[in-house]
């Protein structure tokens, strides 16, 4: 089996030099075809493209040599003072900035806070290229990469000995096989989400999004997928080794995290159900601040599921090899937390307890005289950039005529397309209904282009795709597969706060400032869209910064979509020329003398001793 899934990592590439010097016409069928996959040279599209010959007829009538009309004239983007970015040490092949290990040692321990986000100064930045391990070869399309993972990219065997009895992860030959085992579904993740799913009402749309703490290599996630409800995983960077990093090469929704002292990055009543299995999360620590958290971004009506110690502690106190009344003593202080947050305890079976959180907490508090809650009292909720957690709890939305304001979403995928509670509320300054609806027809008209210009865009070879503006996920929603899945960002700069509309979608997404790096390992994204994120920061952050830090991110081969005003596109692609990309600027869709131009380019191959040398 081992040598069958072979990733194909050896043979020589000759490709890159003729890549550049095709004709225009050519240049996205090589995008195809040039592609590296896990089956060896050129990938299952690009051998169906190639069957019918280079068929340069692929493209639609678009003009790709842009102009802009007017008084701007023509464009000129050649510049003989290109600056060369060179590659970094072969040491930075993981580096993830903003959890540098030998940066975070030198944080405190407690609450986990040397584990959180601790960015670079401006002075340590490394402004160079990422490059990838030897034999570093494109994932296997999904659903083989679920369950697949070439070793070349991602070499690290120890957690096929720390976990091995666990059923997570297994070394075979030349690739990591995913069983689907984990620590507390030991008869598999599909196994462990039939039980939770006779309880939660995960089959008819009702829970869509997830939250997954602690999450190992994701494969609760992983599993979900097929059930139509996204997961958003997240874990510590290397707490047991590359963890998170092999959930993004399964193709699995996941972001470097931790719970400790800094609220998570995402808005309030977000998700549809939230879930620890075995995470080592404190959650009767600190007046149940983590469970609050966890209360926060749960959506009223969703769940939370605990697997593991000390639930049913009476029963599993010995094999677990604890002292029966710590684990007596932790699950009173949880199930105090749980009704102090008008959590219903739906379930507990073997090691697993599932609550629900409260639709209405007003009825539920009437109940209770001598209620101990502690509200907080920031006004927005959703304002959690860098803000320190809370051992309080956070409000439900203020109540308009009998219903809530936020209104309950629809099942998915009604409620992809549905007007979202928090724009017919009109929660969001400035956002009406018609706002919401010409968006949708504009990003529908937007995708169309791309998929006609990169024909391979909803194929299967690109799996983790990055909207890093996403607005009211608009891109996303017009791309929707169950081939992809989209990491929609927020910026925190963002003169409209528009993630909570995003997750009422039934998508997924995070707070990000883009003036510091993304809290992901390297090449985990095989396409990133940038729609006017340039302009967003032209007077924010350095524009080589963010591009850098895009190129990190950025699966060899990967494909970039940047869409922004024409001025600010000159200044990125003389940037991006010194950057090991293949580049393409691109008229709007309305024609040259709209002022908006796109610009899309292709990582090229490249790997550790490819003139690598050391540059900050």
């Amino acid at each position: 089996m081992a040598t069958k899934l072979n990733s194909g990592g050896s043979g020589t590439r000759s490709s890159v030099a003729i890549f550049v010097v095709v004709g225009l016409c050519c240049f996205f069928y090589l995008l195809g075809a040039w592609q590296r996959s896990g089956f060896g040279k050129g990938d299952f599209i690009a051998l169906q493209m190639t069957k019918g010959g280079a068929d340069c007829n692929i493209l639609p009538d678009l003009n790709f040599e842009t102009h802009h009309g007017g008084e701007a004239g023509v464009v000129d983007v050649s510049d003989s003072t290109i600056k060369t970015i060179k590659p970094c040490d072969p040491k930075y092949t993981d580096y993830t900035p903003c959890q540098d290990q030998r940066r975070a040692m030198t944080f405190p321990r407690e609450n986990m806070n040397y584990r959180e986000r601790h960015c670079p100064p401006e002075n340590e930045k490394l402004r160079c290229l990422i490059p990838a391990p030897k034999g570093y070869v494109t994932p296997f399309p999904w659903p083989k990469s679920r369950d697949y993972v070439p070793y070349a990219n991602a070499p690290y065997k120890s957690l096929t000995v720390e976990k091995a009895i666990q059923n997570w992860i297994q070394y075979e030959g030349n690739v990591f096989r995913f069983p689907g085992g984990g620590t507390q579904f030991p008869q598999g993740a599909d196994a462990y989400i039939d039980q939770l799913a006779s309880v939660i009402p995960i089959k008819n749309g009702t829970v869509r999004t997830a939250l997954d703490t602690g999450c190992g290599v994701a494969s609760w996630g992983a599993y979900l997928w097929k059930r139509n409800v996204i997961a958003m995983s997240f874990a510590p960077r290397d707490s047991h080794e590359a963890q998170v990093q092999f959930a993004l090469e399964r193709g699995v929704p996941a972001v470097i995290g931790v719970l400790g002292t800094i609220k998570m990055p995402y808005p309030s009543a977000a998700f549809d159900m939230a879930h620890c299995s075995r995470c080592l999360i404190p959650w009767g620590v600190n007046d149940g601040m983590y469970m609050m958290e966890v209360d926060r971004v749960l959506r009223p009506g969703g769940y939370w599921v605990l697997s593991g110690p000390p639930i049913n502690w009476r029963n599993f106190y010995k094999a677990w090899q604890r002292p029966k009344e710590e684990l007596e003593e932790e699950q009173r202080k949880i199930e105090e937390i749980a009704k102090l947050l008008c959590w219903e305890k739906k379930s507990e079976k073997g090691e697993t307890a599932i609550w629900q959180k409260s639709v209405n907490a007003e009825s539920c508090r009437r109940s209770e005289d001598d209620s101990q809650a502690t509200f907080c009292e920031r006004a927005d909720a959703d304002d959690v950039w860098y803000k320190k957690m809370e051992k309080c709890i956070t409000p439900y939305p203020k109540a308009k005529g009998d219903e809530d304001s936020e209104g309950e979403v629809k099942p998915f995928p009604e409620r992809l397309n549905a007007v979202p509670p928090r724009i017919a509320s009109g929660s969001i300054p400035g956002v009406t209904v018609d706002t919401y609806m010409e968006d949708n027809k504009t990003w529908k008209k937007h995708v169309k282009v791309y998929k006609n210009t990169i024909k391979i865009i909803d194929s299967g070879r690109y799996r983790n795709i990055m909207d890093m503006n996403a607005g009211f996920g608009g891109f996303a929603a017009a791309l929707e597969s169950p081939k992809l899945w989209v990491m929609n960002v927020v910026p925190t700069i963002a003169k409209k706060n528009t993630l909570g509309v995003v997750f009422e979608r039934g998508l997924i997404g995070i707070y990000h400032d883009w003036c510091e790096a993304f809290s992901t390992y390297p090449r985990t994204y095989d396409l990133i869209h940038a729609n006017r994120v340039f302009s967003l920061y032209k007077d924010k952050c350095n524009f080589e910064d963010i591009l850098v830090e895009m190129d990190r991110i950025l699966r060899p081969e990967g494909a970039v979509i940047i869409r922004d005003e024409v001025d600010v596109i000159v200044k990125v692609k003389k940037i991006v020329a010194g950057m090991r990309w293949v580049t393409k600027l691109m008229d709007h869709e309305d024609g040259p003398l709209v002022p908006e131009k796109i610009l899309i380019a292709v990582k090229q191959y490249w790997v550790v001793g490819d003139n690598s040398t050391s540059s900050q």
